[in-house]
């Protein structure tokens, strides 16, 4: 195939990127945290509440806190 037939195959589109600010975004501020936390105990929501306690305190991604509760909703039976 010749460059001319790929090129008119392929649609030209803009970078999904373009204008964006792409990067590692930043960390969440204690007074985020602690609202949250306030939610949480307000919504008497013990689960989320020990996650998200267990996440801030180990420094754990979001990825890793999911495969945390996937394990621990696998776990056997007593």
């Amino acid at each position: 195939m010749s460059m001319n037939l790929l090129s008119t195959l392929r649609p030209e589109r803009p970078a999904w990127s373009k204008g964006l600010i792409v990067g590692q975004k930043r960390s969440l501020l204690p007074k985020h945290v602690w609202s949250i936390c306030v939610r949480l105990v307000m919504a008497d929501n013990r689960r989320d509440l020990a996650l998200v306690n267990v996440g801030v305190g180990s420094k754990l991604r979001g990825c890793a806190v999911i495969c945390l509760t996937f394990c621990m909703n696998n776990w056997p039976r007593m």
